[in-house]
């Protein structure tokens, strides 16, 4: 199956019927949750049908390579993850508040220490194995990445950063940090080294605020 094909699969048929739709969102859940657990190559088709309640020519209508079902699993992932960044919570990431506050979220969340990023996890064994689904992923974590792109853009714009500062540069910082502290909080068990990275990176940031008396 090429790539394009794959991705057609993995996205979906273009005509479901409602139970259809239902069928295979309840398929894409559990598992996009038995690969965050366990790893892609630790799930299998059977794990999978049971977690389910699904049989075997069910699945393999909906996603007859496990290739489709990565994609369509590196998609639901993406598409969870940046409608939590997006959401009212973060206030598009236009203060330096906000990202204490999304740092501030991760580093209390009981999952970080045991399982990691969600993303970052299926992230983690794609780039190493045959699948063709790396450039959707790349996909996923660059929109991710201009999340907080535009609301240092914002920053800027409100006054609140220097033109000094670049964006998308930042931008790239915060994520790395996340994402490499994340890693290394879920091989220690401790939530520390997540918890300095993103301070480090949130402070770098700070070194470009203006002071409201100073602001135009």
């Amino acid at each position: 199956m090429g790539a394009m094909e794959a991705t057609t699969q993995a996205r979906g048929p273009q005509k479901l019927t409602g139970k259809g739709q239902a069928t295979r969102a309840r398929i894409l859940e559990h598992a996009a949750e038995l690969m965050y657990a366990n790893g892609v190559h630790a799930t299998n088709n059977e794990q999978l049908r049971r977690a389910a309640g699904i049989s075997g020519s069910q699945l393999n209508h909906y996603f007859p390579t496990k290739e489709s079902l990565v994609l369509a699993v590196v998609e639901w992932q993406a598409e969870r993850v940046l409608a939590f960044h997006r959401s009212e919570r973060f206030t598009g990431f236009d203060s330096l508040d906000s990202l204490r506050e999304w740092a501030h979220f991760y580093v209390a969340y009981e999952r970080s220490c045991r399982e990691g990023c969600s993303l970052g996890s299926l992230a983690g064994e794609i780039v190493k194995a045959d699948l063709d689904v790396r450039a959707d992923l790349a996909h996923a974590f660059e929109q991710w990445r201009d999340v907080f792109r535009d609301g240092l853009r914002r920053m800027q714009q409100l006054g609140r950063i220097s033109d000094a500062a670049d964006p998308t540069r930042l931008a790239h910082l915060l994520l790395s940090a996340f994402q490499g502290g994340m890693l290394l909080s879920q091989v220690a068990r401790d939530i520390t080294p997540l918890e300095d990275a993103l301070r480090a990176a949130i402070d770098h940031v700070e070194t470009f605020a203006i002071s409201p008396a100073a602001a135009p």
